[in-house]
Order: structure tokens, then sequence, then C-alpha cells
């Protein structure tokens, strides 16, 4: 089993005598470092002059370039999207990195593949919120928490643990338990779950809509049925909540009998083969490579897959639903 922190586990008085930068005020980066000044840190935002820096000055915070920042403080806090973090780490952080300062990541994905290589001197650890900017911000303030994984990649200091539970706890990391795993784990548990079940759960979403429109049900049924209800999403939300087989008793028994009674023969789909297939891919480091081509390249295929996904019929219907469905949705009554 996983060694789990809990709120017990986190000193804050580790961070009083360190100057808190927190680099990118994107969705994450705001959610944090507000997390971090509602527990009573000051906190220096790095941010370039654009939309997002305008906003961390209307949260009140004082806002320096990215290379201002990691010159002055001692704590860093990584904000930025992994793609991007390279470059402004090569160029604007690397350089103001000083003997005992900490690097703070929050994915593991830069050091895993080698993009950023921390210097021997500083600690790099690892905070990784399993939740949008939002569920941090909303997990902090309601004091519901949110889970989390938390990693030591380098312990320059020796004092690397004490400090990854310090911030963990500052942002809130702590309330529900934050696992242990290593920088490793976490870039590659990530990968696959953008890279094998959720393209698996949109591949049996569209083969069930195209079955059922053969089969003469109205898409506005079938989209409806399927997950435009909410239901399929409430369900999982259950999961997360109690366990799949728990909430399992929410429905009814003809429903747990269908779906329990017919689960075996979709494992025959053998679905194992396709998904280790891309966690080796991902270990070999073949998608980094990939994507960082795909970055500097300036994200053609990316694009061009969105627009092929967006062109699909099947999608236009869907948002003609919605809009039907909405509260204020065309009246069909006269």
């Amino acid at each position: 089993m996983a060694v789990i922190y809990r709120e017990t586990d986190g000193d804050l008085g580790l961070l009083i005598d360190k100057t808190i930068g927190v680099i990118g005020y994107g969705n994450m980066g705001r959610a944090v470092a507000l997390n971090l000044r509602d527990s009573a840190f000051s906190i220096l935002v790095g941010n370039p002059d654009d939309e997002y820096a305008q906003e961390a000055y209307r949260d009140g915070f004082q806002v320096n370039t990215i290379a201002e920042t990691a010159a002055r403080a001692n704590v860093l806090l990584l904000m930025l999207p992994d793609e991007i973090a390279t470059q402004v780490y090569l160029h604007e952080i690397a350089p103001g990195l000083r003997q005992g300062d900490t690097l703070v990541f929050a994915s593991g994905y830069n050091v895993a593949f080698g993009f950023i290589e921390p210097p021997p001197f500083v600690d790099a650890i690892l905070v990784a919120p399993q939740a949008v900017g939002q569920g941090v911000r909303e997990g902090y303030v309601t004091g519901s928490g949110y889970p989390s994984f938390v990693a030591v990649a380098q312990d320059a200091s020796g004092e690397a643990w004490p400090r990854v539970l310090a911030i963990a706890k500052a942002i809130g990391a702590l309330y529900r338990g934050a696992i242990e795993i290593t920088f490793q784990q976490e870039a590659e548990l990530d990968l696959f779950f953008q890279q094998a079940l959720l393209p698996a759960l949109q591949s049996v979403l569209h083969t069930a809509i195209e079955i059922l429109n053969r089969e003469g049900f109205p898409p506005e049924a079938v989209l409806t049925g399927l997950y435009l209800s909410g239901e399929l999403g409430y369900i999982i939300t259950k999961w997360a909540e109690a366990g799949v087989i728990p909430s399992m008793n929410m429905h009814s028994q003809t429903s747990q009998y269908g779906t329990l009674s017919r689960l075996e023969r979709f494992r025959e789909v053998k679905l194992n083969r396709q998904m280790e297939s891309v966690l080796d891919a991902i270990r070999r480091g073949d998608f980094a490579q990939e994507w960082a081509a795909e970055y500097a390249d300036g994200y053609p295929r990316l694009h061009a897959l969105r627009q092929r996904l967006a062109s699909l019929p099947i999608w236009q219907l869907e948002q003609d639903v919605l809009a039907a469905l909405s509260a204020h949705g065309p009246d069909q009554s006269s």
C-alpha cells in the first residue's frame, strides 16, 4: 500500500522564513496562490504582462517578471503548462536558482522525461493536485479538500520531504490525504488516463450513438439517454465518493443485474493489449518526443484533430440538443 500523508504530517512553520514565488497565474497558479495567501503566506507572482498578470493584480498580488520572481524567491512553484515550462525554466528560472532553493512541480512530466534537470544544489519536489484549478480552490475554501500526489525527485537539503508536506498542507492538498508516488509514476499515470481511458470512453460512446441512431431511435433521445442527462456523470461522481461496488446500491436491481450479467462479454474485447501498448509508448518517451515536436511546430496536428472531431455531424447535433434542453430553449408549444 502507498504511504498517504495527512494534515498532521505537514508543518507550516517550515515555510515562515521562506520567500514563496508562484510561476504562472493560470487556472492552477491562481488557485495555488490564493490558497497560500489564505494560509497566511506572502506570495510573489511571476508572470508575463498579459491578462493573467492583470488578474493577479486585481487579486491583490505583487506581480514581477518570471526571472525577477525566480531570483527573489527560494521556494518556487512552477504552475506552467508542460510544453511551455521547459524553455521558461531554461531561460528565466534556472539562472536565478541558488543553493537551498526548492523547486515545486505540479506535474512530474518534464523531470520524468528529462526536459528539465534541476541543478544538484536544489530540492525538486512534486505536489500534484488531482483536480482542476477551480477544484483546488473550492476544496481549500470549503475544507473538503481534493486528492493529490506528492513526490521527491531530489533532496539536496535533506529537508525535501518536510518541505513538500509543508507546501502540500499550505495549499490544502493534505485535507483528503496526499499519496506518495514518484515523478515518473505521476507522469505516466496522467498520460495513461489521457491516452487510454479517455479515448476508450469516447470510442465506446460514439459506437453506442451510431448503433442506436441506425436502429431508428430519435437522436435527441439517444444523446440524452446516454450522457446529456447527466446521469452518467452522476454515476462516476458517486464512484469517486463511495467506490464502484457500494454505489451500485443506488440503482435498481434491474440495472444491477443488467450491468453485472453483461460485464464479462465486454472484457472479451481485449482492451488490455491496446492499453499495454499505450503504456509502453509512454514509458519509452515516444509521446513526450512527439508532443515536444508538435509544440515546436505550432500544434498543427492538434488543430487538425480538433477540426476533424468537430466536423462530425453527431457533435453539432449534440449542441442542438443541449440548446433545446436548456432552460431557455426554443418554445415548441405554439
